[in-house]
């Protein structure tokens, strides 16, 4: 990334601009400007995608300051160190060096985000429903008025949580057999000056990927597969079926046989669903040798049309059986479950670990804290209440600590945005790896601000690793290995 200086210290030389001097960052973040005339300047990071030397696009990575940089230099003396080979040292010497200041800025950069509102496309990947694509979300949905079907009461709307992807989904039958649906699509879109406006794509053409020619066809095929091996069986005398089977509805269920007690069971089906039968879901837990009854709740998981959640009061080291009626679930298009059992145990609480953090600086902030596995994925997320995070239930592993200093509280990191002078929201690395083991408590103390921010990110989960450091290399050493010869250094 380009670090550069302005000697003009208006916020809008950033956008208008080149850089007045240029550097370059290396590979661990660090930067030298050199030739710098006397002078006060603002110093800003760019990411430059036009080459351009100023910040024009929203794409581009960027970083600012409002502190004024004045260079300046000193007399100092620093060690020098002379070494005989990578482990003797020869003499550490003071030499004397001009020093040039400021040497320690720090820049955090970010991306903006991508507001600019437009469509990008509609995909009808399954006949049964049809998705619109947008750059960007939108709080008001887009409109449908259909021209070659009735769009009124036609659809089950589904939204990702930006509001960026919409799903509609066909409830009649009938339209979805039509390969093609003919639509005008009004929605809002980024005009040139930034604002919001309705604008009208008219007579969209929507084609099914899967006509309903090929899907007949495909269902002639298996048909006659499934009346071929019926016959086979009816001539060998064996069991047969003389009424093919409807396919059931598919469900898809987040547990394992070993199950954590801070989790829950998320259903998840491919289509939206019309009929939900809960007296038809059973779950017991057996005590001793007997299945009892046990109490849970099942309700829609909130923005997420098609998962619904089981939560149960989980026991340690109990085992759980899950049993669920045929036709407890039945999809828009009459489609229903076969019956399920799944059995699980809820682990001891010998298998788990516990960390605390305490945290002594920033406790005035509201901080959201995550707890990181080897890829730096989240694992686990909590806020800090009075400067203390708690993590239960950890399996005994390797773990590291991110802090985000959530401004807003919204519960989650949000960039920043160059025209309102706001600054992406701080992040923190606890710099070491915390050993969890089973039975253990552990309790951390961390000052997010006693190591410098630059360094504290550990190796370990640092995705692009740094170029490595150059070791000072003995000439002698070197040449008697390539003599074949063993070098004994004085010292």
């Amino acid at each position: 990334i380009l670090v550069g200086l302005y000697a003009d210290h208006a916020d809008s030389a950033f956008r208008t601009k080149p850089m007045l001097r240029v550097s370059r960052t290396d590979s661990r973040g660090r930067f030298v400007i050199k030739g710098v005339a006397p002078g006060s300047y603002r110093i800003y990071a760019l990411q430059d995608q036009d080459g351009d030397y100023k910040f024009s696009q929203k794409s581009e990575k960027i970083a600012f300051s409002h502190d004024i940089i004045v260079p300046s230099c000193k007399p100092d003396v620093r060690q020098d160190t002379t070494w005989v080979d990578s482990l003797h040292i020869k003499s550490i010497d003071q030499v004397d060096y001009i020093h040039f200041l400021p040497d320690n800025i720090v820049l955090r950069a970010f991306t903006e985000p991508l507001t600019d509102r437009f469509f990008l496309k509609a995909e009808r990947q399954k006949a049964n429903s049809f998705t619109l694509f947008f750059s960007y979300g939108d709080s008001i949905l887009p409109q449908i008025k259909g021209l070659n079907f009735d769009a009124e009461n036609a659809f089950l709307v589904e939204a990702s949580e930006k509001k960026d992807t919409i799903t509609y989904w066909l409830k009649d039958t009938a339209l979805v057999n039509q390969d093609t649906l003919l639509m005008d699509i009004t929605y809002r879109m980024t005009d040139s000056t930034g604002v919001l406006v309705n604008k009208t794509d008219s007579a969209q053409e929507i084609l099914s990927k899967e006509p309903y020619a090929k899907r007949m066809k495909n269902m002639e095929k298996e048909l006659a597969a499934w009346t071929k091996k019926q016959e086979k069986k009816k001539k060998k005398g064996e069991p047969y079926d003389s009424v093919m089977e409807v396919k059931p509805l598919d469900v898809q269920l987040s547990v394992s046989s070993q199950f954590d007690p801070d989790q829950n069971v998320i259903f998840s089906f491919p289509t939206p669903l019309a009929k939900v039968d809960t007296a038809a879901i059973h779950l017991y837990a057996k005590h001793d040798t007997l299945w009892y009854r046990a109490p849970f709740e099942f309700k829609p998981v909130p923005n997420k049309l098609r998962e619904y959640e089981l939560r149960g009061e989980w026991r340690p080291n109990i085992e759980y059986s899950l049993e669920v009626d045929s036709a407890a679930f039945e999809d828009i298009y009459g489609l229903a479950t076969k019956a399920i059992k799944q059995g699980f145990k809820v682990s001891s609480l010998d298998e788990y670990g516990t960390l605390l953090v305490n945290i002594t600086s920033l406790t005035d902030e509201p901080l959201l804290v995550q707890l990181l596995n080897g890829q730096d994925q989240v694992v686990k997320e909590v806020k800090a209440i009075n400067g203390v995070a708690e993590f239960y239930y950890l399996k005994p592993q390797k773990y590291y600590l991110r802090l985000i200093v959530d401004r807003n509280n919204n519960g989650k990191w949000d960039t920043g945005c160059y025209d309102e002078d706001q600054q992406a929201e701080e992040v923190y690395y606890y710099p070491g790896a915390i050993e969890c083991k089973a039975k253990w408590d552990v309790t951390e103390s961390w000052d997010p601000k006693e190591k410098p921010l630059s360094h504290q990110k550990p190796g370990a989960i640092t995705k692009q690793k740094p170029d490595k450091e150059k070791k000072v290399k003995n000439q002698n050493v070197e040449r008697a290995k390539k003599l074949g010869i063993q070098y004994i250094p004085k010292i």
